[in-house]
C-alpha cells in the first residue's frame, strides 16, 4: 500500500522544495512529468558523498509523486567523460591502466577478474543494485549512447554557431582572479571534489582555444580514442571540422553533421542538458557552486540552448565517522554498498533526509554505529506512539519508504549493539545466536533467525568487517584460577549474589536488574534503589564489579554490555568461570 502523502503545510526542507519545484514545473512546462536530475561519473567507486547527489533529488521527487504528480527523476551516467587517472585501491586495477587515459570511461576496460564489458559498466552496477536495496526509482541515462548515437547532434552544432556567444560569458570568468582561500572551520569535502572531476570540474575545462579561436567541443582521436585533441579549424555552413591529436600526431577532417565521437566540454555540456531535458531541480555540490563554477556559468550559457537553470540548491559534505574527509582518489572510500552491508536501507535513507542539503553530517563505520541505531529505534517508537515532531515524522517517513510503498524491514528490530554482541560473541554459529536472542524476553522468544533478520547479518558484518581484532570477545576457555584465590570477602560475596540470581533473573531486563543491584545490596541498600536514593561511591562500586566480572569471562577490562554478554556465554559456563 502506498505511503499516505505528507502535508504539504510540514516545515521538512523536502516539502519546502517540493512546493518550489511544482510551482516551477507548472509554470514552465505545464501538463508535463516534473523532472529532476542527478549526475554521477563512473570514474571510479561512486562513494557515499556522491550519494548525496542522487538522494536529495530522489527526496523531493518523491515527495512530488506522493502528492500524485508525474515525475522523472533522471540519473545521467556521465560515462563519456574522460578517464582522468588510475583511481588508488581499486582492486584488479595496476599502474597499466594509465595508458588509457584520455579516453571515453566506456572505452576502458574493466578492472580484472569484473563480469562487465568495461570501466563505466563496472561501477555503474554497483551504485544501481544499492539504489534498488533502497528504493530509489529513476531513469538512467548514458552520455556514451547520447553522444555517440547523436541524439545531442542539433545541439552540439547550436554550440558551434554560437562559440562566440559562450566564449564571452566564460570570458568573463577567466580574467577574474580566484578568491583567496579562507580557513574553514571543516574541512572541504574531497568526495564532492572527486565527483565533480569526474564530471570534468577539475580545471573546469571550458573548451578548445587554438590558433583557430575557441571552440565548446572536444573529439576524440580516431587513432587512439583520446581528447588530446584541438580544434583547428571549422566552417559554420559546411560544418567541416579538422582536429589534431598531441598524444599521437593524428589529425583528419570530419563533417560535424555526421561525426558522432566527441562531446561538448563540460561547462556547456551541462547547460545543454538542462535545456534537452527540462529539468526543473538539479542540486550541486560545493566546487559547482562557487562563483565562476559550472553551476554558476551555466546559468547564463543555458539561455543560448533555451532554456532555465534548474533550482539547485548546494549540498554539502558527508564524512565518515572516524575520518576527517572522503577522497576517492586516495582509495578505500567507502560506497553505499558499504553501508549498506552494515545498515538498513531505512537507516542510511534517514541520514540523508533529516539533515538540509547545505548541513554536514557524518556515516558512522566505527562504536557510532550503535549509537545511531539506538537513535533510529528511539524515533521508530516514537512515530509509533504518536510523540514524534513533525519534522521528526516527515524524515521517518521519507526513511522507511516511498510514495511506492514501505521498504522491507526486520520483523523483529532488536537493539543493534545487542546483535552485534552476540554476533561477536557467537562468532558465526547461529544456534548460538538464536538460544541467546531467545533468552532475551523468554516470554516472547524468537521463533527463527530470521525475525531479527536483515539487521542481525548487518551487525554480524559490521563486527566481522569494521571492529578491531582487539577489540573483539573472546570468552576464556578456563577460570582465571589466580585472580578468584586473591579476591577479598567482599569480591567473593559479590559473585554469590550474582551466581544465586542467575537462574531467576535469566533474561536481558533480569540480569541488567541483577548486575546492577548486587553493589546495591553489599553496601546495604535495595537492589531497586535508585540513583537519587544512593550515594555516589555506589557508581563506583558497580565500575569495579563490572571491571571483575569482564576479567573473569572474557580477560579485559570492558566488553559488551554485561547482561548480553552473560546470556551469551550461558548460564554453566558463567558459573564455572566465575568458580562455582
Amino acid at each position: 500500500m502506498p505511503i499516505v502523502a505528507q502535508s504539504t503545510e510540514t516545515t521538512d526542507w523536502v516539502s519546502r522544495f517540493a512546493d518550489e519545484v511544482i510551482e516551477e514545473s507548472e509554470r514552465r512546462a505545464p501538463g508535463k512529468p516534473v523532472v529532476v536530475a542527478s549526475g554521477l561519473s563512473p570514474s571510479g567507486p561512486i562513494h557515499l558523498g556522491n550519494l548525496r547527489e542522487v538522494m536529495t533529488p530522489h527526496l523531493v521527487a518523491d515527495e512530488v509523486r506522493r502528492r500524485g504528480h508525474r515525475v522523472r527523476h533522471l540519473i545521467s551516467w556521465d560515462d563519456y567523460d574522460r578517464y582522468r587517472k588510475v583511481p588508488a585501491g581499486v582492486p584488479g586495477v595496476d599502474e597499466t591502466w594509465s595508458e588509457h587515459i584520455g579516453k571515453p570511461l566506456t572505452s576502458v576496460p574493466a578492472p580484472k577478474g569484473s563480469a562487465h564489458p568495461n570501466w563505466a559498466e563496472h561501477f555503474k552496477a554497483a551504485m544501481v543494485e544499492s539504489l534498488a536495496e533502497m528504493g530509489v526509482e529513476f531513469d538512467g541515462i548514458s552520455q556514451t549512447a547520447q553522444y555517440t548515437s547523436g541524439v545531442y547532434r542539433e545541439q552540439i552544432l547550436h554550440a558551434m554557431r554560437h562559440r562566440g556567444d559562450i566564449d564571452a560569458i566564460l570570458g568573463q570568468y577567466r580574467t577574474k582572479k580566484a578568491p583567496a582561500k579562507k580557513q574553514q572551520q571543516k574541512p572541504v569535502d574531497e568526495a564532492e571534489l572527486e565527483a565533480a572531476e569526474g564530471s570534468g570540474a577539475a580545471g573546469e575545462d571550458d573548451g578548445s582555444s587554438g590558433a583557430a579561436g575557441y571552440f565548446p567541443y572536444k573529439p576524440y582521436c580516431g587513432n587512439c580514442e583520446k581528447d588530446f585533441t584541438t580544434v583547428t579549424s571549422y566552417d559554420d555552413d559546411s560544418t567541416e571540422l579538422t582536429y589534431a591529436c598531441t598524444a599521437c600526431g593524428f589529425s583528419e577532417t570530419v563533417r560535424l553533421n555526421e561525426f558522432n565521437r566527441g562531446k561538448l566540454v563540460w561547462k556547456v555540456d551541462w547547460p545543454m542538458r538542462w535545456a534537452y531535458e527540462g529539468v526543473i531541480f538539479e542540486p550541486s555540490g560545493v566546487d559547482h557552486s562557487s562563483p565562476g563554477s559550472s553551476f554558476q556559468v551555466g546559468g547564463q550559457i543555458v539561455g543560448i540552448f533555451g532554456g532555465e537553470q534548474p533550482i539547485g540548491p548546494m549540498y554539502a559534505f558527508v564524512g565518515i565517522s572516524g575520518m576527517a574527509k572522503m577522497s576517492s582518489s586516495k582509495g578505500g572510500v567507502p560506497t553505499p554498498g558499504d553501508a549498506l552491508k552494515i545498515m538498513e536501507p531505512q537507516l542510511l535513507r534517514w541520514l540523508y533526509a533529516r539533515r538540509r542539503p547545505n548541513q554536514s553530517f557524518k556515516i558512522a563505520f566505527d562504536q557510532e554505529i550503535q549509537r545511531l541505531y539506538d537513535e533510529w529505534d528511539r524515533l521508530d517508537a516514537k512515530v509509533d506512539d504518536g510523540s514524534a515532531l513533525p519534522g521528526d515524522v516527515a524524515a521517518h517517513s521519507r526513511a522507511v519508504g516511498t510514495a511506492g510503498g514501505a521498504l522491507p524491514r526486520t520483523p523483529r528490530p532488536l537493539p543493534y549493539r545487542t546483535l552485534a554482541s552476540v554476533a561477536d560473541i557467537t562468532g558465526g554459529h547461529t544456534d548460538q545466536a538464536l538460544r541467546i536472542l531467545s533468552d532475551l524476553d523468554p516470554s516472547n522468544p524468537l521463533g527463527s533467525l530470521d525475525e531479527a533478520r536483515p539487521r542481525y547479518d548487518k551487525a554480524e558484518a559490521w563486527i566481522n568487517n569494521h571492529v578491531p581484532a582487539d577489540q573483539r570477545t573472546i570468552v576464556r576457555a578456563e577460570p582465571d584460577a589466580e585472580l578468584l584465590k586473591s579476591l577479598d570477602e567482599q569480591g567473593q560475596r559479590s559473585l554469590r549474589l550474582l551466581l544465586d540470581g542467575l537462574a531467576a533473573n535469566w533474561s536481558l531486563d533480569g540480569l541488567t536488574h541483577l548486575v546492577y543491584g548486587v553493589p546495591k545490596v553489599q553496601a546495604g541498600f535495595s537492589a531497586d534503589a535508585t540513583p537519587k536514593e544512593l550515594p555516589p561511591e555506589i557508581k563506583t562500586a558497580q565500575r569495579s564489579f563490572f571491571a571483575l566480572l569482564y576479567h573473569l569471562l572474557v580477560g579485559r577490562d570492558t566488553g559488551p554490555r554485561l547482561p548480553t554478554l552473560l546470556l551469551a556465554v550461558g548460564q554453566d559456563r558463567v558459573r564455572a568461570l566465575l568458580g562455582e
